[in-house]
């Protein structure tokens, strides 16, 4: 074994010792994981001379250079990596050789950001709504669905071209939705007919790129497909529509209704779900409204709220219950902004959630990172 010697300052009194220490004639005094609780015990083992394993040394060092180089990985950075190269790649779809392997890992990016916080996830569809529409919304679709197909225990293949099919969903009208996006008027008869063909047309886009996956060209064609049969382009009706374009028709409404239009302000998150399940009794499958409910929450993550005692916070996550979520509170019972935010849980009275308010009644700037810490740094 070749020993290295230390000094004092290598020894923090409180914490545990990182190290076996062994004395000059090569006895061990003391194990690693020992606490140094005072100077006075510094001081007897320096006098005997203190000495660890020099490969234990300089590993602990190589370790620590690692802790500082290894950044955590942030899931706002990704959803947003996602998005710009989503508008790229479907904006040059024509030029693309290897279209099929560049969606399908964009769509393994989601499904990555998820797993590493379900709930940063989702809030970046309440809280990050910066940027080009058309691409935003098709991911953050694409969260919504792999939440909801993880809650039916799919397999990871599966959630994969769940994704996908999200991500393509509106390929061939991407352009002009953002335009659409923008309108005031209701729309004319060459608009009405873009938004009728689009499912059909997105398929044969796909299809001309070289994409044959049966199920991921099905699910993006019966999007628009309606339990009762009033849906377009082939008026499916319930057992006809597969499962997963039935999750993504779901989350594509969602993610639309509380999304900022030119033309109307969002719906409230609790607001768009209830008005999907009472709104859409005839047209969408109400097991699976119930599951998004049950996912989503009452209150949805990234949703803002005003507590009984006053207070106004964020949803960071789910709670006990479906109407019991956990809040992170940015403004206080009087209405003064807090130093940081403070973790409530609305299972308690006092913090129980009294009203659901909409973005444009906080007036305060924060960021994700102050609700999530560096998972959400932008």
């Amino acid at each position: 074994m070749s020993n290295k010697r230390i000094s004092m300052s290598d020894i923090v009194i409180g914490q545990p010792l990182q190290w076996d220490i062994f004395g000059a004639d090569g006895n061990l005094l003391l194990r690693r994981g020992f606490v140094v609780s005072s100077s006075h015990q510094v001081e007897t083992l320096i006098e005997r001379g203190l000495y660890v394993d020099g490969e234990t040394l300089e590993q602990s060092a190589r370790d620590k250079k690692a802790q500082k180089v290894v950044e955590q990985p942030s899931v706002v950075r990704i959803i947003s990596q996602v998005r710009n190269d989503l508008r790229t790649l479907s904006y040059n779809l024509s030029s693309e050789p290897n279209a099929r392997e560049k969606f399908l890992t964009l769509a393994k990016y989601v499904l990555l950001a998820t797993r590493i916080d379900t709930d940063v996830a989702l809030g970046c569809i309440l809280l990050h709504q910066e940027g080009n529409y058309s691409s935003r919304h098709c991911v953050d679709s694409a969260v919504v669905s792999i939440v909801i197909g993880r809650a039916l225990k799919k397999t990871e293949e599966e959630l994969i071209l769940l994704a996908a099919a999200c991500l393509t969903m509106n390929l061939s009208m991407l352009r002009q939705q953002e335009r659409l996006q923008e309108k005031s008027e209701g729309l004319n008869a060459e608009e009405q007919d873009l938004i009728f063909n689009h499912p059909q047309q997105s398929v044969q886009q796909l299809m001309n790129a070289g994409i044959r996956d049966e199920a991921w060209l099905s699910w993006v064609l019966h999007h628009h497909e309606n339990e009762d049969g009033s849906g377009y382009p082939n008026k499916k009706r319930s057992a006809e529509i597969p499962q997963n374009a039935k999750i993504i028709s779901i989350a594509d409404r969602y993610c639309a209704r509380v999304c900022a239009r030119s033309y109307r302000k969002s719906l409230l998150p609790n607001a768009a779900l209830r008005d999907i399940l009472i709104g859409g009794k005839t047209t969408v499958d109400l097991m699976l409204v119930t599951l998004f409910i049950r996912e989503l929450g009452t209150y949805p993550i990234g949703t803002f709220v005003r507590l009984e005692d006053g207070a106004i916070g964020v949803v960071t996550s789910k709670g006990a219950t479906t109407t019991t979520p956990y809040v992170h509170c940015l403004l206080g019972p009087r209405g003064v902004a807090l130093a940081s935010p403070i973790k409530r849980d609305t299972q308690k009275p006092l913090h129980a959630i009294r009203e659901v308010l909409h973005r444009d009644q906080v007036i305060m700037r924060f960021s994700m990172r102050q609700l999530w810490g560096d998972v959400a740094a932008q």
